[in-house]
């Protein structure tokens, strides 16, 4: 199945309505999935998607068309991204479309054995570059059952979709780790 976010680019205002409350440890696991369930729609979400997309419609043909731009604008973040960890050794895998990228970090030989977490090498490795570096990325890990997670190595997921000065701060950040051991 496949599902479109209007969030992005059609920007309703970023709502996303609903809570949660639990247990400490099933509140543990509800954050696991989150990004998999803030892409419900309401009714006042879908009235601002249709109006998004009327408008769209009506500019479709000209300079002002944002999904004549988006596509443009996400291979430019993207080649930026790829262009930053290229240059401290990565191996970026350029997309074929969509908001993310991935990013092989076996290169920089960085090693969480020691941490002793039990996790997978990704979680580590994001949670470290967003606590040392505030460089937010996603493991990619957590998209496999148990049985397939060891498939996901050392690759990291990347989000193109942000604005000019967070991926500028993003490939700031990216070529200062060419130094960084764990």
């Amino acid at each position: 199945s496949s599902g479109i976010n209007a969030e992005w680019p059609l920007r309703p205002g970023g709502w996303k309505v609903g809570w949660a409350l639990g247990a400490p440890a099933l509140m543990e696991q509800l954050t696991h999935v989150t990004s998999c369930t803030s892409f419900t729609a309401p009714t006042l979400l879908q009235e601002a998607v249709a109006g998004g997309l009327e408008y769209e419609r009506s500019v479709a043909h000209t300079d002002e068309a944002y999904f004549k731009w988006l596509p443009a604008k996400l291979q430019d973040n993207c080649r930026k991204l790829s262009d930053a960890f290229s240059s401290i050794g990565c191996q970026p895998v350029w997309p074929d479309g969509g908001y993310f990228m991935l990013v092989d970090t076996a290169p920089m030989g960085w090693d969480f054995t020691e941490e002793a977490t039990g996790r997978c090498y990704d979680v580590d490795c994001v949670k470290w570059l967003t606590r040392e570096f505030k460089l937010a990325t996603i493991p990619i890990s957590v998209f496999y059952g148990e049985q397939n997670r060891h498939l996901s190595g050392k690759y990291i997921r990347v989000c193109c979709a942000k604005s000019d000065d967070t991926i500028e701060k993003a490939c700031q950040i990216i070529k200062s780790l060419k130094s960084k051991k764990i």
